[in-house]
């Protein structure tokens, strides 16, 4: 399971805007982890630049002296859809004698009808090229074939972007302005800053998380909203509702694993957030031990509020390498594996003879879980009991999370007990939707909780032996696949 990337975009006359999308890139690193690029503009010309890596490596002092401009976009990626390589790294840029300096793309999220959109832009099956791409070539041709080729992009992302199904999360720039776009569901997360006071701004940020708004330097302002276009340029600030909204389907699995602790979504802090469904679970599955220990970092919350809910003692079982990166997002199966004793290791004083309960995020494939179950019984654990502060990760995910197979997803394919054995823990239990959704604080709607529960906001077409099943709003993949377990 791989989350799908971060975006970044900021508008602020007389300022060095490369050195504030480093500082933005920075802060949302954990969204992506295989490339990182930006594209500043000076209000007649466009460079962007872009390589495998970290943010870090792919920029430096040199690089960001040579990015001059005063607006531009910035992307942290990890692939849902083309290959980790450095023609699918972004942003996107094309060039057109209509679009003076050209415009460049950043998407977060995952498209469900790449295919079609692909065959709709005349491009070859197999071609390579990731749904950005295929979106930023699709407004290409759309903008050229504008009798009048006039500059402004908004009638030719109005056409275009009702062709496109799916999850983005989108920002882009052509020489004088910056955008940002959600789809009708707002699967993805983006949000609005602010430089200077309210009555006199000074400039504008687009982010995906909130903390890149405070790393710069911005005020944050709200939430972009589902279907909405918001514009940065000369005149300030421009919202309009671009495509008709739909409810709203944030990812639930932002508040569980994907933002950061200091974000704040829907008004809430995620910390919060995190804590409160520890407390829940405690409630829910309570069990006698000595600790409570959190899997650093987003497991930390959880147990935090699990000990607090039950009146066991928290405390630290592990510490984390700090240079290493997230095992969840490694490229493969194997790294991850490796990764966990690179990343993670047992404050063995504190483990030793001890019952205790580990609270973490997810459990999605198990690889790392059973080798952190190992883990902390070669330090003397006495027992191991896994508390999870999401439900079991039974599907796959069409919407910005890549999940490609179900034979993946360890609680698709097991029992509890199963489960259990499999980890070599004393037990497992999981928060119940129900529960995770009062955490939250959108008890009803608001979510996309697919992963979790098979029921689909918007339709997707399944790949592999079930490519002429779809999924549609309101039913689940058991609904049209009851052989399905």
């Amino acid at each position: 399971m791989k989350e799908a990337c971060g975006v970044f975009a900021v508008y602020a006359p007389e300022r060095a805007v490369s050195h504030l999308i480093f500082d933005g890139l920075y802060a949302l690193q954990h969204r992506g982890q295989e490339s990182a690029g930006m594209a500043v503009a000076d209000g007649e010309h466009m460079m962007v630049v872009k390589d495998m890596g970290l943010v870090a490596s792919v920029f430096d002092e040199r690089k960001l002296s040579g990015l001059v401009g005063h607006l531009g976009i910035g992307h942290t990626r990890y692939s849902t859809h083309g290959h980790s390589d450095w023609m699918n790294a972004q942003p996107v840029y094309l060039s057109s004698p209509a679009i003076p300096g050209g415009f460049a793309m950043a998407h977060n999220g995952n498209l469900t009808n790449t295919e079609e959109l692909a065959e709709r832009a005349g491009m070859l099956p197999g071609f390579g090229m990731n749904d950005s791409g295929v979106v930023a070539e699709l407004l290409l041709q759309h903008h050229l074939a504008r009798p009048d080729e006039a500059i402004d992009l908004v009638p030719t992302l109005e056409a275009v972007m009702g062709w496109v199904e799916g999850a983005y999360s989108l920002v882009f720039c052509d020489a004088q302005h910056v955008y940002g776009l959600r789809d009708p569901h707002g699967f993805r997360p983006l949000c609005i800053g602010r430089f200077g006071p309210e009555e006199a701004p000074t400039g504008w940020v687009f982010a995906s998380e909130t903390p890149a708004l405070d790393v710069v330097g911005a005020t944050f302002v709200r939430e972009v909203l589902p279907g909405e276009l918001v514009i940065a340029g000369e005149t300030g600030l421009t919202a309009l509702q671009l495509l008709p909204p739909a409810t709203e389907r944030l990812c639930i699995f932002e508040f569980v694993y994907f933002a950061r602790p200091d974000s704040i979504l829907h008004g809430r802090e995620i910390h919060g957030t995190r804590r409160r469904m520890g407390e829940l679970l405690a409630e829910q599955a309570p069990v006698e031990a000595d600790l409570v220990m959190g899997v650093p970092d987003s497991g930390v919350p959880a147990a935090e509020g699990y000990a607090r809910a039950s009146g066991i003692p928290y405390g630290q079982g592990l510490v984390k390498n700090r240079y290493i990166g997230r095992t969840f997002i490694a490229p493969d199966q194997a790294a991850r594996a490796n990764g966990v004793r690179r990343k993670l290791n047992p404050l063995k004083e504190n483990i030793a003879g001890k019952r205790l309960i580990v609270v973490d995020d997810s459990i999605v494939r198990g690889t790392t879980t059973k080798a952190l179950v190992a883990m902390l019984r070669e330090a003397g654990a006495a027992e191991v009991h896994l508390r999870i502060s999401s439900p079991p990760f039974r599907w796959p995910c069409y919407y910005g999370i890549d999940t490609p197979n179900r034979d993946e997803l360890l609680a698709a394919n097991a029992t509890i007990d199963e489960i259990t054995a499999f980890l070599g823990a004393d037990s497992v239990a999981y928060i119940d939707i129900a529960n995770l959704r009062v955490a939250v604080g959108k008890a009803d709607e608001g979510l996309c909780d697919a992963c979790l529960t098979g029921v689909y906001p918007v339709p997707v077409k399944l790949a592999g032996a079930h490519a002429s099943a779809a999924a549609v709003p309101g039913e689940t993949l058991q609904d049209l696949l009851p052989g399905v377990r």
